[in-house]
């Protein structure tokens, strides 16, 4: 069964993570609106400037129906997405969505000049753990939450969690061929394989 995406469409990469969608066989939603994201079983937020996202969240009048949506439903964020799924951001007031109990740090790689491709790996996927992984400008998860469980590193950073219905990655996983992250996110939070 064909599940109906949403990837907020704000700012940042949305395009790409709606081609990834595709490749599964899923029907992608622009969100730009609470209207758009109602008619969806999920959402990504993607990479992007999380400052950006969060003002654009705020003047479209997204915030709280986020928060509504979040209850029942999954998300992944990715890097500035996993930013403002965050409880707390380090040395920061910027505010947060707050919907996973991990600390970030933005930026902790250096600037978009200091972006990378490396190959980590991936806990408690079949098969193949080994995953190529794009870092632009990305942040670190400096700590989790006691519920929060640890699903992929970066030799041993921490660069993917999950908790509940909630999926942050510090990497673009919709910058490689390689699907099996959006096809994780799928699996475990819609059809709970």
């Amino acid at each position: 069964m064909p599940y109906r995406i949403g990837v907020l469409a704000l700012q940042g990469d949305f395009e790409l993570h709606c081609q990834s969608i595709q490749k599964l066989g899923h029907v992608p939603i622009l969100v730009k609106n609470a209207s758009d994201l109602r008619q969806c079983d999920a959402l990504i937020i993607p990479g992007g400037e999380s400052t950006t996202m969060r003002k654009l969240l705020n003047s479209q009048n997204l915030s709280e129906p986020l928060k509504e949506f979040a209850v029942s439903h999954p998300i992944m964020g990715t890097c500035a997405g996993a930013i403002l799924l965050s409880r707390r951001i380090e040395e920061s007031p910027e505010p947060s969505l707050g919907f996973i109990d991990i600390t970030i740090q933005r930026n902790a790689y250096g600037r978009q000049v200091h972006s990378f491709t490396q190959t980590g790996r991936l806990v408690g996927f079949n098969g193949n753990s080994a995953f190529e992984m794009v870092f632009i400008r990305a942040p670190i998860i400096s700590d989790a939450g006691a519920g929060v469980e640890k699903i992929a590193y970066l030799e041993d950073q921490v660069v993917m969690v999950r908790n509940k219905n909630i999926l942050a990655l510090t990497f673009h996983p919709e910058l490689t061929p390689d699907t099996r992250v959006h096809q994780y996110f799928v699996n475990k939070f819609l059809t709970n394989n």
